[in-house]
């Protein structure tokens, strides 16, 4: 892993971007995997990306948005079929879709 440090600025419109004069930045460590870190440095000798920090940038700008998508689609999909979840239904989500650890110890079986 490689640690990259970058400074990512929002801007008033709440998207992400590079420096902009007078705004608040915040410095942040993201630790990535070598080959992402190739991958992104070979973006920007192709020039499809300025720098590192903007590739990070405009990454975390997608995944903001995406994730905002998935909560307005799954509000939407909530209303359509009977408002939010009661506290049965949530229970009932959260322990199907948490991992489950795997048991542990031997099994017992019959001796052959």
């Amino acid at each position: 892993m490689r640690r990259l440090d970058f400074q990512v600025e929002p801007t008033e419109t709440g998207r992400l971007r590079g420096m902009v004069i007078g705004m608040a930045t915040q410095k942040i460590t993201v630790t990535l995997d070598g080959d992402q870190v190739r991958e992104i440095r070979a973006l920007i000798a192709a020039g499809q990306a300025a720098s590192v920090s903007a590739f990070v940038q405009h990454a975390v700008g997608v995944a903001l948005h995406d994730a905002a998508g998935w909560k307005e689609m799954l509000e939407d999909a909530l209303q359509r079929t009977g408002g939010p979840l009661t506290r049965n239904e949530r229970t009932w989500a959260d322990a199907f879709l948490s991992p489950r650890e795997p048991k542990r110890g031997r099994k017992k079986g019959k001796a052959a």
